[in-house]
């Protein structure tokens, strides 16, 4: 625990610390909602498969080199290029990019968090027939309520950031993570024995090759690399407290398989309770015959579907769904926030404590105008999301592939798998992270821009 008061960076305890608290960061609101919906209007199981190639074709090669890279100089995302860029700006910069995206990622999402935790008590107040006051604290117009929530949340955050690397953040995520998986596994068992759960399955599980095209492949393309937290140097800076001893194409292909198993899990409790809505009469298309959107969706459609199953059935449902988006949600922000009070502790010096406590206060701040105006969360997507992650994820292989060299990457990873300079792994990967995932990269963001 003295690393908490220290500047002192802390390791993992074990591999399945870092894999759990990797893929923790990796498992978020977006595998839960953002997955399942995807996947319900663009063929079912036909973008499944195409979202698996993604994440193993292009995420998983980027998640070896951001490992690689923190391990290798034990540094944040800025001093893990200031150290192999030969302290050139340039390349420093890109570090600070992630940084920055993740900052301002961490500050829209901490309010979206805040709504999964304001719905746990809509369904308890629901449940006392006090309908007034669920009304009132699921309003997620309402900026006061808004402010309160991300407060709580943050603080959360912040509470297992203090705790340090093995005793804050792999701790947590060592409880969290079974109990995310728990949980999962028990919704799904009472839903797929519900009326028109069946109809989701099917939806979910059969595919329909008619919808796949280019944009598909790209939408999923674009899911994968997110849902991976890549290009915000989560994974740098959690790479940088892995062990020597630990074989890192093994560890990434793990964290993948981990996020990968989630999202599957996801849809199959999403889908089937979307139709399982359905079938008690909820709406869940709108009037163009289109999905309604994730968020319309989740803080709609199923608190509804959770009021229409009534008494304590409803209450533990929909309360335990919550607490799932919750958890999932708060694996994620962990990360977010370690990235930041790892840059001060690396390069400027300050405790873990100050850190923690004036990073995750400035984020605060930037959450609670966020409250009260959530319409930057749109622009605020677009912004860091949708064009910074892509961008930073480029970057990265750019920079690896053509400044670093895979070649010295390569020789990192020998420490902990001494054999793989011999794999067919050293001969495919460099062709990855020079040619096929930057293309790939670049093209998603230029067409998501409409510039091509």
């Amino acid at each position: 625990m003295a690393q908490t008061d220290t500047t002192a960076r802390g390791n993992w305890n074990s591999k399945l610390g870092f894999i759990l608290a990797a893929a923790g960061s990796a498992v978020g609101l977006g595998n839960i909602w953002g997955f399942p919906t995807q996947v319900a209007s663009n063929g079912g199981a036909a973008f499944l498969f195409i979202y698996l190639l993604c994440a193993f074709a292009i995420g998983f090669p980027v998640m070896v080199a951001e490992i690689t890279m923190g391990r290798k100089t034990g540094r944040n995302p800025v001093g893990a290029f200031k150290a192999l860029g030969d302290n050139k700006l340039m390349y420093s910069a890109i570090g600070m990019w992630g940084l920055i995206c993740g900052v301002m990622i961490l500050a829209f999402y901490t309010v979206i968090a805040g709504w999964t935790v304001s719905y746990v008590f809509e369904e308890i107040f629901f449940y006392l027939q006090m309908n007034e006051w669920a009304t009132w604290i699921s309003d997620t117009g309402n900026g006061p309520i808004n402010a309160v929530f991300a407060t709580v949340f943050m603080g959360a955050t912040i509470s297992i950031i203090l705790g340090g690397v093995s005793e804050g953040i792999e701790r947590a995520t060592k409880f969290m993570m079974p109990l995310l998986l728990v949980i999962l596994v028990i919704m799904i068992g009472y839903v797929l024995t519900q009326p028109g759960a069946g109809v989701g399955l099917e939806q979910y599980l059969v595919p329909d090759f008619s919808k796949v095209t280019a944009g598909l492949v790209f939408s999923a393309m674009g899911q994968a690399f997110f849902s991976l937290s890549l290009g915000m140097g989560a994974l740098i800076t959690y790479g940088s407290y892995l062990s020597k001893k630990e074989n890192i194409p093994e560890a990434a292909a793990y964290v993948t398989l981990t996020d990968a198993f989630i999202a599957f899990l996801a849809g199959l409790l999403i889908i089937p309770t979307m139709y399982m809505a359905q079938a008690q009469g909820v709406a869940i298309f709108d009037e163009s015959g289109n999905l309604l959107a994730s968020a319309a969706l989740i803080f709609q459609v199923l608190p509804q579907l959770f009021h229409e199953m009534g008494g304590l059935l409803g209450l533990i449902f929909g309360g335990t769904f919550f607490f799932l988006l919750s958890i999932a949600a708060l694996t994620s922000t962990i990360s977010l926030l370690e990235v930041p009070v790892s840059y001060a502790i690396d390069e400027h010096n300050i405790s873990r404590r100050k850190a923690a406590r004036y990073i995750g206060g400035g984020v605060l701040i930037i959450s609670l105008i966020i409250s009260f105006d959530t319409s930057l969360i749109d622009l605020f997507v677009v912004i860091f999301n949708e064009v910074g992650l892509p961008l930073g994820g480029f970057l990265i292989c750019i920079f690896l592939g053509y400044y670093w060299k895979t070649d010295n990457a390569l020789r990192e990873m020998e420490s902990g798998y001494p054999n793989v300079m011999k794999s067919v792994f050293a001969k495919i990967w460099p062709l990855f992270i020079k040619v096929i995932a930057p293309l790939a990269i670049l093209y998603n963001l230029l067409s998501g821009l409409g510039l091509i």
